[in-house]
C-alpha cells in the first residue's frame, strides 16, 4: 500500500488541469488526459490510473453527444431530471454507506473494491454503446475511452480478488498493475482523436514542442520532489522500482497531452463536456487526498474517499448521454455565443501564448528548489531543463516565421480585397445603426454620379425615394430582428437619387455589420427595370395597334366585375368585328390591311372614355369595356350603351384612307351587360355570341345579347357533338328523290340526300345538320360518306336492272379540298363499275372567294372522267353567270326561290322563262327544284323546262321505295291546260277560273 501510494503522481498537476475548464470552454480536451493521469480510483497508483481512464471518455463525450442531439429528438425535461436524481441518490447512498463503514469490514472491502470495479465497468459500457451508435469522426475516441475504462474495471476487480476473495495483501507488482498500465495508451490516442488536428507541418512541430515543454517541466519538478528518490533501488527489485516510476511518468504524459491539447480541442456538446469535467475534477480531488500524508498511511478500502471515485465513475458513465437525455441542445445561435466567445477567446489566447513561458518557469522552479535545499543539480533535471529551453527557442523561432508569413499574407489579401472593392462596379456602403454612411466605395462616382467623399456622413434616408422609404425602413427593421442563422442576408429594391437629380433603380444585398450596422452591396438596375416594364407592356399589348391584347382585356374585365362596382349591371362589353376586312387584305395586301387596323384602333380608342378600355383581340376583332357609372336606372344605362355602340359602328364604318384610296368596311357589334355572378370569360362569350348574331342578321349592325342566344349555341354544340359519332355509329341514311322528265314523266335521275336519325329517334334534315357540320371538322368525312354511299348504291341498282344516274351535291370548297384528289373519284367509279355519265356532281355554292381558275381545272378534269356537272341554285347570286360562262356545266338546276313564285308572279315568270331559254340555247338540261304543285309543273313545261323534282312527283325515298318507283319507270303528269295566262296585270286561268291578281 505504501509503495503504491508513493508511486502516485503529484496531485497539483492534476488539479491544475481540472481547473482549466472553469476558465475556458475549450478545456474539454484537457480534462480527459488529466483524469487519466491521476484518476486513482483505488487505494494504489494502479487504481489511480484505472479511474483516471474512466473520466477520459467523459471528457470526449461532448462532440459525439452534440452530433446525436442533431440526429435524435431530445427527451423531455422530466426524463433528464429523473436520471439526474437517480444518479444523485446512488452516489449519496454509496457515500452514506462509506461514512458508516458499511456495517462490517468484509462488506466495506467488497464495496471499496468490486463497487469501484462495477462503476468503472459501467463507464466502459456506456462509452462503448455511445461510440458504437455515433457516426461522427470522434467515434474512435469513444471506443478507446471505453477500452481504457475496461482496463480500469479489470484492475479494480483483480485488486478485489486479492483483498476480498483471497484475503491477502495485493502483491507488487501484480496483474492489477498490468491492467492499470494498459489504460494510458488508448487514453492518450483518444485525446489526439478529440483534438483539432494541425493543418501544417509547422503546426505538428509546435504541438510536439508544446507537449514536451509541459512534460519536461512536470518531469523536472516531479524528479526534484520525489522521482529521484524512487529511481534508486534501495534494496528493491528492478521491476518494483520501474513500476514506481511508470505510474507518475504516465501521469505526466497524460497531463502534458491535456495541457497541450487544451486550446486545440473540438467544440462539442457543452452539457456533456461540463459533466465530464465535473467527474474528472472529483476524481482528481480524491487522487490528491489519497496521496496526501494524512490519508495514505491510514486509508482502507470502503472508506469515504471511495465515494468520490465512485461518483466520478458514474458521472463519466452519465456524461455521454447528457446531450440526448433532455440536456441542453447544442449551443449554436450566434447571439448566445458572441459575448462568451469573445471574452473566452481573448482569455484563452492569452493563456495559450503564456503556456511555453509557464513551462519554462516550472522547470526553473525545479532547479531552484534543489539549489536552495543544498542539493546538487541532478543530471536528469539538467538535461531536461536544457531540452525545455531549446524547445522553447525553436518554438519561438517557428512562431516568428509564422507571424512574418501571416503578416505578408494578410497584407496581400488586404491589397487584393481593396482592389476588388475599389475596382468593383457595385457600390459597397457601410451604414451605422443610425443610418449615417461611414464608408462608400469609389464606384459610387461612376454609378451614382456622386463621389464617395460626398456621400460619406450623409443619411441613407435622404438618398432613397420618399415613396420607397417606408417600405425600405420596414424591411430593414424586420431583417435586424430576424434570426441571423435563418436569414443571413436580405435583398431590397428602391429608387436612389443620383448626382444629376434623377432617380435610379437600385438593387441592394444587405448584410449585418459589426456594432449593429449594415453592409450594402448595391448595383444600378435601371435598364433592367425598364426592360422588364417594356417586356410586360409587350406581353399585354398588341404589337400592331398598341391596344391592350386579349389577356390584358380579360384581366381588366375581371377587375371591373370583382371591384367596387361588381354589382353594377351597367358594365358592358362590346365585341366588334370588321366586315369585309379579309377582302381588303386580299385585294390590297397585308400592309394595307395593317394600316386599316391601325386607323380602326385609333378611332376605337378615341370613342371610349378615359376609364374604359379598348382592345384588339386578334385579326379584325376588337373589343371595348365600358365600366358602369353606378346609375341605378338600368334601362337608361342600356339605352346609353346602345347609342354608344351605334355611334361606334358608324365611326368604324366611315371610309379609310389606305394607299391613296378610300376603303370601306362595316362593323358588326355585339353587346353584353354584366350580371351578378358572371365571370369575365362568360361576359366575353356573351358579347361574342351577340356579334355573330349581328353578322348572321346581315352585318353592319348592333345586336344586344339575349339569353336564348346561349341556348341556341348550347343546342348547336350538343348537335355537333352527337354528329361526331353519328357516322361511326351508322345513324346516317341515304335517301333519293326522283328527277322526272316533264314531257314524258319518266324518271331520268335521282338526287342523293342524307338524313340523320339520331339515337334519340329525331330525324334531322340537311338544313338542320349540314349547317352544323360545316362548322366542324366532320365536313370532309360526311362528304366522303355521301359520295361513296351514293356511288355504291347506284352501282347496286344498275346490277339489278335499275340503272339511273345519281346526282350528289358537293360544295366548291370540297371539290378543291386536297383530301379529295381527282384520283380518288376515278378510283371510286372504277371500283364500283359505274359507267360514264352515271354520276352527276351538283356544284352547291358559288362563293366569290373561291378561285375560279382552280375550280375550272378540277371540274374539267372530272368532266373528262365522264362525270356530269350540274350548276345548282341557278338564278340566285351574281356568280351564276360567270360560272355558266367558264365552267363545264351540263345541267342547270333552277333555284327553289324561282319555282315557288313562278305561277303567281309575272316578274318571276319572265325571269324563269329567260333563264330556261338561255339553258335551251346552250343545249343544257334544266332541272327545277322544289316543284310541289301541279300548276308549277304545267307552267315550267310550257316555259321549256326539261326536268323537275319535288313533291309534285315524289319526296325523298328509301332504297326499297325507290326501286319500286324505278320499276314503274314514270310518274303521271297533270292533265289539261292549267298554265296561267297573263293579261293586263291579271292572271286569267283556263276553265273559267277566277282571276287572281299577280304578286
Amino acid at each position: 500500500m505504501d509503495e503504491h501510494s508513493d508511486a502516485a503522481g503529484p496531485p497539483t498537476a492534476a488539479l491544475a488541469c481540472a481547473d482549466l475548464p472553469q476558465t475556458d470552454h475549450r478545456a474539454a480536451a484537457c480534462t480527459p488526459p488529466d483524469d487519466g493521469a491521476h484518476a486513482a480510483a483505488g487505494k494504489a497508483p494502479g487504481r489511480s490510473l484505472g479511474e483516471a481512464d474512466e473520466p477520459g471518455p467523459g471528457g470526449a463525450v461532448s462532440t459525439p453527444g452534440a452530433l446525436l442531439t442533431r440526429r435524435a429528438a431530445p427527451m423531455g425535461g422530466r426524463a433528464g431530471l429523473l436520471s439526474q436524481l437517480t444518479l444523485a441518490l446512488i452516489c449519496a447512498g454509496y457515500a452514506v454507506g462509506s461514512a458508516l463503514g458499511w456495517g462490517s469490514e468484509q462488506l466495506a472491502l467488497i464495496m471499496g473494491d468490486f463497487g469501484l470495479s462495477v462503476a468503472a465497468a459501467t463507464a466502459a459500457v456506456s462509452c462503448f454503446l455511445y461510440g458504437r451508435s455515433s457516426e461522427s469522426r470522434f467515434r474512435p475516441a469513444w471506443l478507446l475511452f471505453a477500452l481504457s475504462s475496461a482496463m480500469a474495471a479489470l484492475g479494480n476487480a483483480v485488486w478485489g480478488w486479492y483483498e476480498v476473495v483471497l484475503g491477502i495483501e495485493v502483491p507488487s507488482p501484480s496483474i492489477a498493475d498490468l491492467f492499470f498500465l494498459c489504460f494510458a495508451p488508448p487514453a492518450i490516442v483518444g485525446l489526439l482523436v478529440l483534438a483539432k488536428r494541425p493543418v501544417t507541418k509547422a503546426g505538428w512541430v509546435c504541438l510536439g514542442l508544446d507537449a514536451w515543454l509541459i512534460g519536461g517541466s512536470l518531469l523536472t519538478l516531479s524528479w526534484s520532489l520525489a522521482l529521484a528518490h524512487n529511481s534508486q533501488l534501495d534494496g528493491r527489485s528492478v521491476p518494483h522500482a520501474a513500476l514506481d516510476l511508470a505510474y507518475p511518468l504516465l501521469d505526466i504524459v497524460l497531463v502534458s497531452m491535456v495541457l497541450a491539447l487544451h486550446f486545440r480541442r473540438s467544440s462539442a456538446n457543452r452539457s456533456a463536456i461540463n459533466t465530464a469535467i465535473a467527474a474528472l475534477a472529483l476524481t482528481v480531488m480524491c487522487d490528491a487526498l489519497f496521496t496526501s500524508p494524512l490519508l495514505k498511511a491510514t486509508y482502507r478500502s470502503g472508506e469515504l474517499l471511495d465515494a468520490g471515485w465512485f461518483a466520478g465513475s458514474l458521472l463519466l458513465a452519465y456524461a455521454p448521454w447528457v446531450g440526448t437525455r433532455g440536456g441542453p441542445a447544442v449551443e449554436h445561435p450566434r447571439v448566445v455565443r458572441r459575448a462568451t466567445v469573445r471574452t473566452r477567446g481573448r482569455l484563452g489566447g492569452s493563456i495559450s501564448a503564456l503556456t511555453p513561458y509557464l513551462a519554462a518557469a516550472v522547470c526553473t522552479l525545479g532547479i531552484l528548489y534543489n539549489t536552495l535545499n543544498g542539493r546538487s543539480v541532478d543530471r536528469v533535471v539538467l538535461f531536461t531543463a536544457c531540452t525545455v529551453v531549446l524547445a522553447l527557442v525553436v518554438r519561438q523561432a517557428i512562431m516568428l516565421v509564422d507571424n512574418i508569413t501571416l503578416t505578408q499574407e494578410l497584407a496581400q489579401k488586404e491589397n487584393h480585397f481593396r482592389s476588388l472593392v475599389q475596382g468593383s462596379s457595385d457600390v459597397i456602403m457601410i451604414a451605422a445603426p443610425s443610418g449615417i454612411l461611414h464608408y462608400v466605395s469609389p464606384a459610387a462616382s461612376g454609378v451614382w454620379g456622386r463621389s464617395a467623399e460626398e456621400l460619406k456622413g450623409s443619411e441613407l434616408a435622404d438618398l432613397i425615394h420618399p415613396e420607397d422609404l417606408g417600405r425600405v425602413a420596414h424591411e430593414i427593421r424586420r431583417f435586424l430582428t430576424a434570426n441571423p442563422l435563418e436569414e443571413p442576408t436580405t435583398r431590397i429594391e428602391c429608387r436612389f437619387k443620383s448626382g444629376s437629380g434623377d432617380w435610379l433603380n437600385v438593387e441592394s444585398t444587405v448584410n449585418r455589420h459589426q456594432g449593429g450596422g449594415l453592409l450594402f452591396n448595391s448595383r444600378d438596375v435601371t435598364e433592367r427595370v425598364r426592360l422588364q416594364a417594356q417586356l410586360q407592356h409587350n406581353a399585354e399589348h398588341d404589337p400592331l395597334t398598341d391596344l391592350p391584347n386579349r389577356a390584358l382585356f380579360t384581366k381588366r374585365v375581371g377587375q371591373a366585375l370583382h371591384g367596387r362596382r361588381a354589382t353594377d349591371r351597367g358594365t358592358a362589353v362590346l365585341f366588334i368585328d370588321l366586315d369585309g376586312f379579309k377582302a381588303v387584305n386580299d385585294r390590297l395586301g397585308h400592309q394595307a390591311g395593317d394600316d386599316l387596323l391601325v386607323q380602326a384602333a385609333r378611332r376605337l380608342a378615341d370613342s371610349v372614355r378615359q376609364g374604359d378600355t379598348a382592345a384588339r383581340l386578334g385579326g379584325d376583332e376588337f373589343a371595348a369595356l365600358i365600366v358602369g357609372d353606378g346609375t341605378r336606372d338600368h334601362a337608361a344605362r342600356e339605352r346609353h350603351i346602345q347609342e354608344l355602340a351605334d355611334r361606334l359602328r358608324v365611326t368604324l364604318s366611315q371610309p379609310y384612307e389606305v394607299d391613296g384610296s378610300n376603303v370601306r368596311v362595316a362593323a358588326s357589334i355585339g353587346v353584353a351587360f354584366a350580371e351578378p355572378g358572371i365571370s369575365a370569360g362568360d361576359l366575353l362569350r356573351n358579347a361574342d355570341l351577340a356579334m355573330y348574331r349581328a353578322k348572321a342578321a346581315g352585318k353592319g349592325r348592333v345586336v344586344m345579347f339575349a339569353p336564348q342566344m346561349k341556348a341556341e349555341v348550347v343546342r348547336k354544340a350538343e348537335l355537333a357533338t352527337r354528329l361526331r359519332s353519328a357516322l361511326h355509329e351508322g345513324e346516317f341514311a341515304l335517301l333519293h328523290q326522283p328527277v322526272v322528265r316533264l314531257d314524258t314523266g319518266r324518271i331520268t335521275a335521282v338526287a342523293a340526300q342524307a338524313r340523320w336519325r339520331s339515337a334519340q329517334g329525331i330525324l334531322f334534315t340537311p338544313a338542320e345538320f349540314l349547317r352544323v357540320s360545316e362548322d366542324t371538322d366532320r365536313t370532309a368525312e360526311l362528304g366522303r360518306w355521301l359520295l361513296e354511299e351514293a356511288v355504291e348504291q347506284a352501282a347496286e341498282r344498275g346490277a339489278t336492272g335499275h340503272a339511273v344516274p345519281v346526282s350528289v351535291r358537293i360544295s366548291a370548297a370540297r371539290i378543291l379540298d386536297r383530301s379529295m384528289p381527282l384520283g380518288s373519284v376515278e378510283a371510286l367509279l372504277t371500283r364500283h363499275g359505274l359507267p360514264s355519265g352515271a354520276l352527276i356532281v351538283e356544284l352547291a355554292d358559288h362563293d366569290p372567294r373561291i378561285p375560279f381558275d382552280e375550280l375550272e381545272r378540277r371540274l374539267t378534269a372530272l368532266h373528262r372522267l365522264g362525270v356530269r356537272i350540274a350548276l345548282d341554285g341557278f338564278g340566285n347570286g351574281y356568280a351564276a353567270i360567270t360560272a355558266l360562262r367558264r365552267l363545264p356545266v351540263d345541267v342547270l338546276k333552277l333555284d327553289r326561290s324561282l319555282v315557288e313564285g313562278v305561277v303567281e308572279s309575272a316578274r318571276l315568270h319572265k325571269i324563269t322563262s329567260g333563264l330556261l331559254k338561255i339553258a335551251g340555247d346552250l343545249g343544257l338540261q334544266s332541272v327545277a327544284e322544289g316543284v310541289d304543285l301541279p300548276e308549277q309543273v304545267v307552267a315550267l313545261r310550257a316555259m321549256g323546262c326539261t326536268h323537275a323534282q319535288g313533291m309534285a312527283f315524289s319526296g325523298p325515298l328509301d332504297e326499297y321505295r325507290l326501286r319500286r318507283a324505278l320499276a314503274s319507270g314514270h310518274y303521271p303528269l297533270p292533265h289539261g291546260p292549267i298554265e296561267p295566262v297573263f293579261a293586263g296585270g291579271t292572271v286569267v286561268r283556263s276553265h273559267n277560273e277566277t282571276a287572281v291578281p299577280p304578286t
